[in-house]
């Protein structure tokens, strides 16, 4: 008989974590171009992370943050996943709210079709959670937290996080 304790479980959703990259890294993506960025933390990462959010909590007044930081300190891993700020060039577009990809940049915003990409990259992650029956939710609370600790690099404008957990009792349901 095979007993499981913590550690194991932590492992395999580490196992399990790194499926869920290429999940995501795998997701059809505009003009083939791939600007996604993913990761995997656990321990004292994950720990800084869920401090990260309550101080984003206190500083901008958003409560959930509070709750979602304790559901982080509940998950023994989390995927991070985010894209890069970069535009895609497509000619006569206009998706992002500009005239032009220049007009884009000048402004500081993000290309819609690195908002889209991402969103699809989720997706494909959380199915595959989904098809393994892994407790999961997918955050921008801890995407706002990683940008903001550059967890997944600098050049990175928008994240999401998911965390994961195997227990008997799915702990992002009933939150409150």
């Amino acid at each position: 008989m095979v007993n499981l304790n913590v550690e194991s479980h932590t492992q395999s959703l580490v196992d399990v974590a790194q499926q869920l990259c290429i999940a995501a890294r795998t997701a059809p993506k505009a003009r083939g171009k791939d600007f996604l960025v993913t990761g995997i933390v656990s321990g004292a990462d994950k720990t800084r992370l869920a401090d990260t959010m309550r101080d984003i909590a206190c500083r901008d007044g958003v409560a959930f943050f509070e709750r979602d930081a304790q559901n982080i300190d509940d998950s023994p891993v989390v995927v991070l996943i985010g894209t890069r700020k970069e535009v895609m060039g497509l000619p006569h577009c206009g998706y992002c709210g500009f005239g032009d990809c220049k007009e884009l940049i000048a402004s500081g915003g993000v290309c819609a079709f690195n908002s889209g990409d991402l969103g699809i990259a989720l997706g494909s992650a959380v199915s595959r959670a989904a098809d393994l029956r892994l407790d999961n939710r997918i955050m921008y609370s801890a995407g706002k937290a990683a940008v903001e600790l550059k967890m997944l690099g600098s050049d990175i404008s928008m994240a999401y996080g998911i965390p994961l957990s195997a227990r008997g009792k799915n702990l992002f349901f009933d939150r409150g």
